[in-house]
C-alpha cells in the first residue's frame, strides 16, 4: 500500500507542471476554451491509467503532448464529420464584434487568423516548438514523424504565417477603419 502511494505521488510530480502547456496547446488546436478543457481532462485520464505502459526512461512531457495530440486529431476528425456544435449560451457571444484599435490587438487578430489559416500539420508543429518550446526531436515524438518533417512543416508554417500577417485582409472582412465594405454583384 506505502509502494503504491509512493508510485502516485511520483507520478502526479511528473504530470501536475505539464498541466497548462497541455491546456495551452490544447486551446490553440480547438480554439474552444471548453472543448480543450475537457481534452486535457481525457489526456489526463488516459495518461494516468496508462501509466504503467510508459516507458520509464522516456519524458513524460513528450508522452502527455504526445496522447493530447492524439487524441485532438481524434476529435478533430469527428468534428469534421458531425459538423460545428454551438450550445444557445454560447451563440450570443459568437455574434460579430467591433475588432479592437489598437496596432497590438490588430497583430494578435492577424497572427490568429493566420494560425487558423495553415494546415493542421504546419499548426501543430509551429505551436509545439514555438509556444510550447519542446525540441525538433521532442516534437517529432510527439507527432511521430522523423525530425526533418518536423523542419520542414515548420519552416513551411512560419513562412506561409508571415505571408498571410502581410496580405491584406480576405475579402468581407472587416477593413482597419472598422466599416465593412461590400461589392455589388449582378
Amino acid at each position: 500500500m506505502k509502494t503504491e502511494s509512493i508510485a502516485m505521488n511520483d507520478m502526479m510530480l511528473l504530470i501536475e507542471p505539464q498541466i497548462p502547456a497541455l491546456r495551452r496547446y490544447a486551446r490553440a488546436l480547438l480554439r474552444d476554451t471548453a472543448a480543450a478543457d475537457d481534452l486535457v481532462q481525457d489526456c489526463l485520464e488516459r495518461a494516468i491509467g496508462r501509466w504503467h505502459q510508459r516507458r520509464s526512461d522516456g519524458d513524460a512531457r513528450t508522452w502527455l503532448f504526445t496522447i493530447l495530440h492524439n487524441l485532438a486529431a481524434s476529435r478533430l476528425r469527428q468534428r469534421t464529420r458531425r459538423g460545428l456544435h454551438m450550445s444557445l449560451e454560447d451563440a450570443e457571444s459568437a455574434l460579430p464584434a467591433r475588432p479592437a484599435s489598437q496596432e497590438d490587438a490588430l497583430r494578435h487578430r492577424d497572427l490568429l487568423r493566420g494560425l487558423a489559416a495553415l494546415p493542421e500539420d504546419q499548426r501543430s508543429v509551429l505551436l509545439l516548438v514555438a509556444v510550447e518550446e519542446l525540441s525538433y526531436a521532442e516534437t517529432a515524438a510527439v507527432l511521430d514523424v522523423p525530425i526533418g518533417t518536423v523542419m520542414s512543416r515548420l519552416s513551411r508554417g512560419r513562412h506561409k504565417l508571415m505571408q498571410l500577417m502581410d496580405s491584406p485582409a480576405p475579402a468581407g472582412a472587416e477593413s482597419t477603419s472598422g466599416q465593412t465594405h461590400l461589392r455589388r454583384i449582378k
